[in-house]
C-alpha cells in the first residue's frame, strides 16, 4: 500500500519550487496510537510528505523520464508537533540539479507557524541498473501523485481571452 502525504499541490514552478497542503484529519489511522491521548503527527511522516512535494519538483524536471529516490536527510529539524485540524503546508525549493540526482531545500508551516525544515536529496537511478531491480515501471511518479501535479498544472495556467 502507497501513503500519500499530501492532498493537492497550490504552486508548481518547474525546477525551482512547489508548494502542497495537507489537512490533517483526526480519523486517520497514526493519531489513534500516535500517542494516545496526546494524538501528534509523526515527525516521519511530516518529513514524508516534504518529500513527496521535493520529489515530484525533482522528476518533473527531467519530464519523470528519470526513477527519483530520496538518498539522504542531511539536516532537518523540528519546531514543534503537528496536531488534527491542522494544515500542513509543504514548501519545496530547487537548490541543485545535477544528472546523477538533485536538492532541496524545504519548510513545513501551519497557519504560518514553523513545524519543520529539511534539506534532502534525491537520487535519479543508474536507468540499466533501475530496470533490472525495480522494472520498467516507474514506481514513484505514477498513480496519485502524478495526478495531483496534473491538476496543480491545469489550475496554475492562466486563460487565455477569447
Amino acid at each position: 500500500m502507497r501513503w500519500i502525504w499530501i492532498d493537492r499541490f497550490t504552486h508548481f514552478e518547474s525546477k525551482k519550487s512547489a508548494t502542497a497542503v495537507k489537512c490533517l484529519s483526526h480519523a486517520e489511522d497514526h493519531f489513534g496510537e500516535h500517542f494516545p491521548g496526546y494524538p501528534v503527527m509523526p515527525a516521519p511522516l511530516i518529513l514524508e510528505g516534504l518529500a513527496q512535494t521535493g520529489g515530484i519538483l525533482v522528476g518533473e524536471a527531467n519530464d519523470f523520464r528519470e526513477k527519483v529516490v530520496l538518498a539522504k536527510i542531511p539536516n532537518a529539524k523540528f519546531h514543534r508537533e503537528a496536531m488534527p485540524g491542522e494544515t500542513l503546508t509543504y514548501t519545496a525549493e530547487m537548490v541543485d540539479l545535477r544528472p546523477e540526482g538533485a536538492v532541496i531545500k524545504g519548510r513545513v508551516t501551519s497557519d504560518g507557524d514553523p513545524i519543520a525544515e529539511a534539506e534532502i536529496f534525491f537520487a535519479h537511478l543508474d536507468q540499466n541498473r533501475s530496470a533490472q531491480m525495480f522494472g520498467d515501471h516507474n514506481f514513484v511518479f505514477s498513480g496519485e501523485l502524478k495526478y495531483l501535479l496534473g491538476i496543480a498544472k491545469r489550475v496554475a495556467v492562466p486563460e487565455t481571452p477569447a
